[in-house]
């Protein structure tokens, strides 16, 4: 079995990722037991002037230092379990020290299997404005759909105010099944929930629409590379490009 890196961004939605799949080994390979893992990060604190500012390049810079932190520790690949990060994976600069798989195609390859063909999009205001969902959807013929700004606005706030320092309250998630019955009634027929600690404030159950959750998609994507049932991946960072 390959031994995983997760480049962690964010302590929530990180410790998600970490806990599915460790959950998947103990599922497939027996109690106790799972491929070898090691996680790492660097605080958010670090980066978020940078994200304000714009800077990709310097939060590719923090986010390779983790990455070669994995690589000393004997990881044969990684998985970096935040979406908007992705946006600065994809800065161009030097390869990374491990090769990755990249969140959103995991998500969007996903949405095609599920014949899905409007999407809406929930996750931080970088990722919702951003280009790489729309694009990546686009090219399996999905239509990517975000909430209207004063919508984007409350899911981003809630992001950072909340999600991503372990906070959920019952009137975010109220929040967030308005604004995913909004998106229902603008045709979306699921919903990606691409900040990984969405998925902790609503479930299933919860949502109006059918889920795509980018954080646990993710790490069973990890799992099945960690078990030799996928290839391991050749991106190192950039532009991602499918080989």
């Amino acid at each position: 079995m390959r031994h995983l890196g997760i480049l962690a961004h964010s302590a929530e939605g990180a410790a998600l990722c970490f806990r599915t799949f460790c959950q998947e080994g103990f599922r497939e390979l027996g109690p106790d037991d799972h491929p070898d893992v090691t996680l790492d990060l660097i605080a958010l604190a670090r980066s978020m002037p940078a994200w304000e500012a714009g800077d990709h390049a310097r939060i590719r810079e923090i986010l390779a230092e983790s990455a070669g932190r994995l690589a000393a520790a004997g990881a044969d690949f990684f998985v970096c379990p935040d979406n908007t990060a992705h946006l600065a994976l994809e800065h161009p600069g030097d390869e990374l020290a491990l090769p990755g798989l990249h969140i959103v195609q995991v998500v969007a390859d996903q949405a095609a299997r599920d014949g899905r063909t409007r999407v809406g999009v929930l996750g931080t205001r970088f990722t919702m404005d951003g280009p790489l969902y729309p694009r990546e959807l686009a090219a399996r013929g999905i239509a990517a759909v975000v909430p209207d700004p004063a919508d984007r606005e409350t899911v981003d706030r809630i992001i950072f105010d909340e999600l991503v320092n372990g906070v959920f309250t019952e009137d975010s998630r109220r929040e967030y099944v308005r604004i995913i019955e909004r998106l229902a009634g603008r045709g979306c027929d699921a919903v990606a929930l691409v900040c990984t600690e969405i998925p902790l404030l609503v479930t299933p159950e919860a949502s109006p629409l059918p889920t795509l959750d980018s954080t646990r998609l993710l790490a069973r994507a990890a799992f099945d590379v960690a078990a030799d049932r996928r290839p391991v991946p050749t991106w190192r960072g950039g532009r991602f490009e499918a080989r």
